[in-house]
């Protein structure tokens, strides 16, 4: 368990150093678009398309890192307001449908992928499913952050132990 632990938290952080990488290349992307535009009078075709790939990548992945490291917004007023034990279920329940719709992302995401990969991007000349490729590897990681943290809330000493 320690093994399968250490290699989610691993992959949590990857996601999130991918996450930032992208938001640092699309901001540098976007940045030279708005000087060739009004300093060169020559705007580069490929600019905006680029960034739109890269935001598809990064926001991905900081989505499933989001589900591992906890930092989605939630209201817990409910949650809050009920016992222990029926809070605990509650967030079984809550953790479960997060795995359920990281599930739909990847198969979903793949399909996507499928139906998509031979249209190609013309500014960019790669296949629009390429684009697409972080929905299902984002969508398994989410689902497995979820079943982590179900594990997590129903032995949370073994939580500790994980970690350590």
């Amino acid at each position: 368990m320690r093994a399968i632990a250490r290699f989610l938290r691993l992959a949590s952080r990857a996601l999130l150093v991918a996450g930032a990488l992208g938001l640092i290349a699309m901001t540098a992307i976007i940045g030279w678009q708005v000087f060739a535009r009004y300093v060169l009078n020559a705007s580069p075709s490929w600019s905006e398309q680029a960034s739109l790939v890269l935001m598809i990548w990064y926001v991905s992945f900081a989505a499933a890192a989001g589900v591992k490291e906890g930092f989605h917004i939630r209201i817990g007023a409910l949650v809050n307001l009920l016992p222990d034990n029926q809070a605990r279920w509650l967030n079984v329940f809550a953790q479960a449908v997060v795995a359920a719709v990281g599930i739909a992302m990847a198969v979903w995401g793949g399909e996507l992928i499928a139906r998509t990969w031979d249209h190609v991007i013309p500014t960019l000349g790669i296949p629009r499913g390429f684009a697409y490729l972080p929905l299902p590897v984002s969508g398994a990681l989410i689902a497995l952050f979820a079943l982590e943290n179900i594990l997590e809330i129903l032995n949370p000493a073994a939580a500790g132990e994980a970690e350590a």
